[in-house]
């Protein structure tokens, strides 16, 4: 459901919630190193999220990334939004053109009936976890998870 650099953001932004301290913005290679991601990879996705304000970054040789916000405040759906994009959210699960461009055949196609309840409750659980709740959820769990 979610690209590989969509769940590489959402892990490089729970990791920051996890290991920030006050004022201090922690490296891209700590962070790439720790996750076992590309440095380059991991490097662009963050910028896309400082971009859009989501992380703040600092240029240099103390330099680094940190959340922009509180943890409490950024859900899995701002992540998603950012880097995916919500259409996966509203397109036809099994791909049917017919379904995206017509609204009317919503109504007709066999899937549709089925998946748009659960693509409601997907929809609100998305917006309503929080990278907080991520982060306090995988506790104990840290370093197997190498956060």
């Amino acid at each position: 459901m979610l690209s590989n650099t969509c769940k590489y953001a959402i892990r490089a932004v729970i990791y920051l919630a996890m290991n920030a301290e006050e004022g201090k913005k922690i490296g891209i290679r700590k962070i790439s190193k720790s996750l076992e991601i590309p440095d380059p990879f991991l490097g662009k996705i963050m910028q896309t999220l400082a971009k859009h304000k989501l992380l703040s970054s600092t240029k240099g040789p103390h330099g680094g990334f940190a959340l922009n916000r509180s943890a409490d405040d950024i859900s899995l759906f701002d992540i998603v939004e950012i880097i995916d994009g919500v259409d996966l959210f509203h397109e036809c699960f099994i791909g049917l053109e017919i379904c995206t461009h017509n609204p009317e055949y919503k109504k007709t196609c066999a899937f549709h009936p089925k998946y748009d309840p659960l693509r409601s409750k997907i929809i609100n659980l998305f917006k309503q976890q929080t990278i907080a709740n991520l982060a306090d959820g995988i506790g104990d769990m840290k370093n197997i998870l190498h956060f």
